[in-house]
């Protein structure tokens, strides 16, 4: 399917990140922060100076406690920072210099029911990173979605490049796309920008509907393209998921970890080397940026 969006405006901005990556500077510290997602109501399941791997939950949501959410490294929890009220604002783990993941097995998508891999992404707090069209909160898992939408590149100004980011990775992307199909009795659709040539992982993906877009930002923007192609009519719902988030997931099943690798750009007028590096979520940027900017 083809569609040209007509307004909008295409910004370009000084700094885009050069097709160059490199590892992000060690951080010593990670952090979770709830507030990342609304209306969220975290309750703590382990305390300050517990022990954590990769993939082990930390706090999950009150209003659904099958939603949990899991620490990004393996390491010790050495601070619960509060705000007003008791309100938990960050959990900083203190990380391994190795970092040591829990073991969620390895499983044929093909042979597992959709209860059954929903329980599997939510025991490893994967499941998060699917959001719900409208209003983009944490999906529903006893939902089930008109369809599910995967935006394969982004058209705001200075945003990271997919196709970059997502290079050699088919298989694995194929197998986090395998997991989302049982998720839903209709369609995937993946959406590609029309106007160039896309990576090889998307245009290779199967089990989905491919869908070129063409036009100036906010063509990249998922809700635009859903309007487009799939409108949301009243008691129905649409699940979203990053490309990345396709990798986490994908890992999950064919590796058996949460693996909460990313790969960011550093980019903007006042950056001495725009450019793109693979870190971790829940990074602190300090190390990061330093001597990465120009004065001003």
């Amino acid at each position: 399917m083809e569609v040209k969006i007509k307004r909008g405006a295409t910004i370009t901005l000084k700094g885009s990140a050069d097709k160059v990556i490199s590892d992000a500077p060690t951080e010593e510290t990670y952090a979770l922060k709830p507030s990342d997602f609304p209306n969220l109501v975290p309750k703590l399941l382990i305390k300050e100076g517990a022990e954590v791997k990769a993939g082990t939950p930390v706090y999950f949501d009150k209003n659904d406690e099958r939603i949990r959410f899991s620490s990004p490294v393996s390491g010790e929890i050495v601070e619960i920072r509060r705000g007003a009220k008791r309100k938990i604002e960050e959990i900083v783990i203190l990380a391994d210099k190795e970092i040591k993941y829990e073991d969620f097995g390895t499983h044929d998508v093909a042979k597992l029911d959709r209860e059954r891999i929903c329980s599997i992404m939510l025991e490893s707090g994967v499941w998060p990173f699917i959001r719900q069209r409208p209003f983009d909160v944490i999906a529903n898992p006893s939902d089930k979605p008109k369809s599910i939408f995967i935006s394969a590149f982004n058209s705001a100004p200075l945003a990271e490049d997919y196709d970059f980011i997502m290079h050699r990775s088919d298989e694995i992307f194929q197998a986090g796309i395998d997991v989302l199909c049982k998720l839903t009795s209709g369609k995937v659709h993946l959406n590609i920008n029309g106007a160039i040539k896309a990576d090889d992982a998307f245009l290779n993906a199967r089990n989905v509907q491919i869908n070129k877009i063409y036009g100036p930002h906010p063509s990249g923007n998922v809700g635009v393209q859903i309007h487009h192609i799939d409108p949301i009519n009243k008691g129905e719902v649409v699940w979203v998921v990053n490309p990345q988030d396709v990798i986490v997931i994908g890992k999950l099943f064919t590796e058996g970890k949460f693996d909460a690798s990313r790969s960011i750009a550093l980019c903007g007028s006042r950056v001495k080397t725009p450019k793109y590096f693979k870190t971790r979520m829940g990074a602190g940027v300090k190390n990061l940026l330093s001597g990465q900017l120009n004065e001003g």
